[in-house]
Order: structure tokens, then C-alpha cells, then sequence
């Protein structure tokens, strides 16, 4: 999905340079059109979001070298940054791990002020351009399942609070990342007032959520909340209900394309190709075509292919 962490970061980009030796040699002049690495996240909206761009730079006349589903967060952003792949789908919030200096959490959670802070920040220090967000918010979230919020009349994260102070039975399925990651859960936690141990949680190694709101579906090991993104398409087809966020802990995550500015300057028309698209792409339109990925089983390239030419942005 899309949160990334910065430790390590420069042994990730060594890692990046040996995982993806293949990747886009820095957009080569072939045909007249630059030749441009897409790559992605390995989550389900990753793949979607890439897909759209690969789809729509095809059109556009460009040869493409599909590398979505590069890697992990930490992965897909030193593969940009080595050069290794000319574009991808990050989010917003994303800055506030880039940029740690910039500590002001308030910021993060004002979607134009994130995108025009992170937009200043990343072409500064790495000329990276950020392309037009969508109007969509793909931030952190708990989900619990239908039963428990009717039992315990659980609407929003302070409802949560005050039943886990309570001594109420809870247990979630999150990723590493969200457990040990400060601004997720332990953001919630200090933000909140309560307190998880290590007894109330099942953890994944990876990120996809797919998994830990399939676990709380299905009560595996007695799990019953699940770790959640905002845009995610199967959370009433597995019976989860995401908690209003009412202090409004967590940062924006809006998506957006990031370019290598050089790729960009000779090619500006890419910006004219993906803007529209990204404009296009609010939340509930994201948890629809997230639901034909995650629920029916359709293929990321299909429901993007399909959504680009229901708009019109394909022939």
C-alpha cells in the first residue's frame, strides 16, 4: 500500500539497484517518444494506479516498460530516486516520512497543503514532480467487524477507546508496518487513550490488506478488527465497518503520479495524459474499482482498461 519507512533507507537503495537491474535504463529516445518505466506499489490500488498510467502513456504514444508492482513502499521510492524507473503512484501523506524535518502533522492533514508542501519538498531535493492529486483520501484506518459495532455501539475510534477501557474483547489484524509505524497505530493509540498488547493482534508481514480484513471476516484466530485504507473496495463484502477518525489523527493519503523531472521536461505532455485521469478518481470511485479487483477477482489492467474507457480518457 502506501505508507513507507525511511530506516535503512540507504541500504535500500543498494538493495533497489540489485532487485531491479533491468528496470527502465533512464527513458531512452526510441520512436521519436521517450521510452518510460511505470512501476507501482504491490498492493491492489498500486497495481490499478499503474495500470492507468501505463494504459494512458501507451496511448499516448509512448513505449512502455511495465514494471508495476515494483516493491514495497521503502522499494518503489528508491527505485525512482536511483533512477531505476521513471514514474509511479505515491500519496500525499507519503511527505511526512520523506521529510521528517517537517514535523508539523497539521499540514499532513490538509490535502492541498500536503500536496503543495511534499510537491515544494520533492523537487527541491530530488527533482521529483508530483502530478495532480486525486480528490481521494487512502489514509489509515480500523475496521471492525458489523457484529461488534452493533453489540458495542462502535461508530468512531473514541467509541473504540472507551470499549477497550472497558476491558472489551479486541483483537486486529495489521501489518508490521502498522503496529510499529508512529503515525498508524501508535498514533491512534496516544491520540485515543488505549493501549494494545501484543495478545490483541495479528500480525502480517506485508501490507495488503486484503489479508487483514479477510482475517477479521472470518474471525480467523478470533480476530475480529482489521487494519484498513480508506479507498479499499471489500470492506462491506467481508462485513467490516471503518471508525470515523473524529480527531483526525492521521494524515491525508492522496494519490498522485510522481515523475523524474528530466523525463518530464522532455516530455511535458505526460502531465496533460495523467491529470485528467487522477482529477477523476475520487473515493468512491477508487473503492469501486478497488471492490472488482479485490471482491470479483477482475485484473487490475481490466478494471483499469474498463474505468479509462467508460470516461472517455480511451477509445
Amino acid at each position: 500500500m502506501k505508507k513507507i519507512l525511511i530506516q535503512g533507507f540507504s541500504l535500500i537503495v543498494i538493495l533497489t539497484l540489485v532487485a531491479f537491474p533491468l528496470l527502465a535504463g533512464g527513458s531512452s529516445e526510441k520512436g521519436g517518444k521517450p521510452e518510460i518505466t511505470v512501476g507501482s506499489k504491490i498492493d491492489t490500488e498500486g497495481a490499478l494506479l499503474g495500470s492507468m498510467i501505463v494504459l494512458m502513456l501507451e496511448d499516448g504514444g509512448f513505449k512502455v516498460v511495465d514494471k508495476t508492482g515494483t516493491g514495497t513502499s521503502p522499494i518503489v521510492r528508491s527505485a525512482i530516486l536511483a533512477g531505476e524507473i521513471d514514474i509511479y503512484p505515491e500519496y500525499t501523506g507519503s511527505g511526512y516520512y520523506f521529510f521528517p524535518d517537517t514535523t508539523d502533522i497539521e499540514l499532513w492533514k490538509d490535502l492541498q497543503k500536503g500536496y503543495d508542501k511534499v510537491a515544494e519538498l520533492d523537487l527541491a531535493a530530488n527533482n521529483i514532480v508530483w502530478l495532480a492529486p486525486s480528490p481521494a483520501n487512502n489514509t489509515w484506518a480500523i475496521a471492525v467487524r458489523n457484529d461488534l459495532a452493533k453489540s458495542a455501539s462502535l461508530e468512531t475510534l473514541e467509541d473504540l477507546a472507551a470499549y477497550l477501557n472497558k476491558g472489551g474483547r479486541f483483537k486486529i489484524a495489521a501489518s508490521e508496518e502498522f503496529v510499529s509505524d508512529e503515525p498508524a497505530l501508535p498514533s491512534f493509540e496516544k491520540g485515543y487513550g488505549f493501549k494494545l498488547r501484543k495478545d490483541q493482534m495479528l500480525v502480517f508481514a506485508g501490507g495488503n490488506t486484503t489479508l487483514t480484513e479477510q482475517a477479521a471476516g472470518s474471525g480467523q484466530e478470533g480476530v475480529n478488527a482489521a487494519m484498513a485504507y480508506g479507498t479499499d473496495g471489500q470492506l462491506a463484502a467481508v462485513g467490516l465497518k471503518v471508525l470515523t477518525d473524529t480527531k483526525q489523527i492521521q494524515p491525508v493519503y492522496a494519490p498522485a503520479p510522481n515523475v523524474r523531472g528530466e523525463v518530464l521536461h522532455k516530455s511535458p505532455e505526460i502531465r496533460t495524459i495523467l491529470d485528467p485521469v487522477f482529477k477523476s478518481l475520487d473515493l468512491e470511485t477508487l473503492q469501486t474499482l478497488n471492490s472488482r479487483i479485490q471482491v470479483e477477482g477482475q485484473s487490475a489492467r481490466g478494471v483499469a482498461q474498463s474505468y479509462l474507457k467508460e470516461k472517455g480518457f480511451l477509445k
